[in-house]
């Protein structure tokens, strides 16, 4: 059974009690966003979600989406029922403006809410999360490179949600390697281009929850030099707009089929036709990787949250299992003597999966709220100096988010299915559609092996180790400020994994420039292991803040209490896997590289 209710108390205590003394201080753009208007926020958010959003995820997963093609030649795609009553709700109340720039009718609330309210919405329906969420990464690509005109002419309509945005890459024959795409664009002479070629794997490529679908394309001018420096960015929408800035005559955008898939299944994910299609150049011209960059990246810490909330619902809905499914006896004797059977939550090693996916939320959700803080800062930060620490956290974090959240995300929602057993594997459960809409979140975005080979190969040796002092300084500075004290056992902990993810760097760094296989063969060892320490540092802060509130007397005893357990069990059973890694690691490419190609 699909069972979430949001944890609004774990998203306030990140928000207003975490992460105050993360070195970006408060943020004058800002301080009218209080703690009662944020509460108030997290509060709707969720009876949005829990009551509108999660009883169309089982019924939207059964149905899917319907591709149809009319009499006047038209194609079309058709969401699951539903799904549009549900979309013009979200919009109407302003969830898809949340936070999008004010000067194009957004409400510039803060990524640190926002990342929490995407938590939920992922958590309760990730297929219908898909569609507001390549929007919003439209928009902060527009933002950034688009000219005036294309800004004032396609912005407000996006930013309300009445036109949503895609993004266009992936072609057939290419995929990450975009420097192979065939897609052309030929001036027209007015300021215009015909874009031709063919897209797949595009999202909300098409559907019918918008009067305007606004494509963002990647490809080629006739003068673009080979690879990825010939790639321009071009705005195509699928209608052109008329005098009045409404969806005219329509463009050459067809959708020529949508994808029978795995999970996700509510989500459209359509094979897209451009056939002389108008467009408008976005930024300059063979520059468009970098603008699309500006997308994905603020697509791959969304794909993370998809892990995280997933996560998180795969886990409550475990935890209601486990409550209520009886079998076998306690261990240490009866627990429920007046029943026939124990429920299976008394087993230890259903704790231990409970314990493990409550861990990775926690913990998840604990170094989110650090990364989007970030994200804040890196725009509205008060100085120079502030917004280039943040812009650096934030580009070491984002492939280290994106990998992590969503391999723990899918590893939870196994769990899950573990802790229903038989029942697990059956549709009727529910817990199968999270394992199978998880799936995904690994891949698209850039795989999760991209991540780790951009953090290794860009990032760790970026401006002289620069980026990676944006996280090393803070989480030094908190062992060695907590050396005693009531979390000292778990501080001893971080400061082991620590000094493995400080040797791991140095050998890695060492060998890469020596041969560029040795760093990608630990690519994601490392990346594990880097994740793995973020997470320690923020767990072992939640439980110094949990400490000393109940020494205080708090009147939220249970909550802190939890809080210092669980963040004991991570440093017991989870953290310890930072030695395994580095011994991986040390261990080099030899036996990863050894076998024959032809003896696969």
């Amino acid at each position: 059974m699909q069972i979430y209710k949001a944890p609004l108390r774990d998203m306030r205590f990140v928000l207003n009690e975490l992460h105050g003394d993360d070195g970006f201080g408060p943020l004058p753009a800002h301080e009218e966003f209080t703690p009662d208007l944020i509460d108030a926020v997290l509060e709707e958010a969720a009876k949005l979600c829990e009551d509108v959003l999660l009883p169309l995820n089982r019924s939207g997963d059964e149905e899917g989406c319907h591709w149809e093609r009319h009499a006047d030649g038209t194609t079309s795609v058709r969401t699951p029922e539903g799904f549009k009553a549900a979309y013009d709700q979200f919009t109407q109340s302003g969830w898809n403006a949340l936070v999008t720039p004010p000067e194009w009718g957004g409400q510039g609330l803060p990524e640190s809410l926002g990342k929490m309210v995407e938590e939920m919405i992922c958590a309760t329906n990730v297929s219908f999360s898909l569609y507001p969420g390549l929007t919003n990464g439209a928009i902060c690509a527009l933002t950034a490179y688009a000219s005036d005109e294309l800004k004032a002419a396609y912005l407000p309509k996006m930013v309300s949600g009445e036109w949503s945005g895609t993004m266009c890459l992936t072609e057939a024959h290419c995929g990450t390697d975009l420097g192979l795409l065939r897609t052309k664009a030929d001036p027209v002479g007015d300021g215009s281009y015909k874009v031709s070629g063919a897209k797949i794997f595009i999202s909300a490529g098409e559907q019918d929850l918008t009067s305007n679908i606004i494509h963002l394309v990647l490809a080629r001018l006739p003068d673009a030099p080979k690879g990825v420096k010939g790639i321009s960015l071009f705005l195509v929408p699928k209608f052109l707009p008329d005098a009045a800035g409404e969806p005219g005559a329509r463009n050459g955008v067809t959708c020529t089929a949508i994808e029978h898939k795995m999970g996700i299944k509510a989500s459209a994910t359509c094979q897209m036709q451009f056939e002389d299609s108008i467009g408008w150049l976005v930024g300059q011209p063979h520059r468009g990787l970098e603008a699309m960059f500006t997308m994905m990246n603020a697509e791959r810490v969304g794909v993370g949250i998809q892990g995280l909330g997933i996560g998180e619902a795969a886990y409550q809905s475990a935890v209601w299992y486990a409550r209520e499914r009886t079998q076998g006896r306690s261990l240490s004797g009866a627990k429920a003597p007046e029943k026939s059977a124990d429920p299976i939550i008394v087993h230890p090693d259903v704790r231990r999966m409970l314990m493990t996916m409550r861990a990775y939320n926690e913990g998840c959700r604990a170094l989110s709220g650090w990364v989007a803080r970030a994200l804040d800062a890196e725009k509205h930060g008060p100085d120079a100096e502030t917004r280039q620490r943040a812009e650096d956290f934030v580009a070491l974090m984002t492939p280290v988010v994106k990998a992590l959240f969503t391999d723990l995300g899918l590893e939870s929602a196994s769990l899950a299915v573990q802790t229903y057993g038989g029942h697990g594997f059956i549709r009727e459960s529910g817990v199968e559609q999270y394992m199978r809409d998880a799936r995904i979140a690994m891949i698209y975005e850039g795989t999760n092996g991209i991540q780790a080979l951009d953090l290794v190969g860009r990032k760790m040796g970026a401006h002289m180790g620069r980026l990676l002092r944006s996280f090393f300084h803070p989480v030094s500075a908190f062992i060695e400020g907590h050396a005693e004290g009531p979390i000292a056992p778990m501080v001893k902990g971080l400061g082991r994994a620590f000094e493995a993810l400080q040797g791991a760097s140095a050998l890695v760094a060492q060998r890469g420039l020596k041969d560029p296989e040795e760093a990608g063969a630990a690519a994601t060892d490392y990346l594990r292991l880097m994740g793995l320490v973020a997470m320690g540092y923020c767990l072992a802060k939640s439980a110094g803040i949990a400490a000393k509130a109940l020494a205080e007397g708090s009147d939220e005893k249970e909550f802190y209490t939890a809080k210092i357990q669980t963040a004991t069990f991570f440093f017991d059973r989870i953290l310890p896997q930072t030695a395994s890694l580095y011994l991986a690691i040390k261990a080099g490419k030899g036996s990863m590289m050894a076998l024959d190609e032809a003896a696969f």
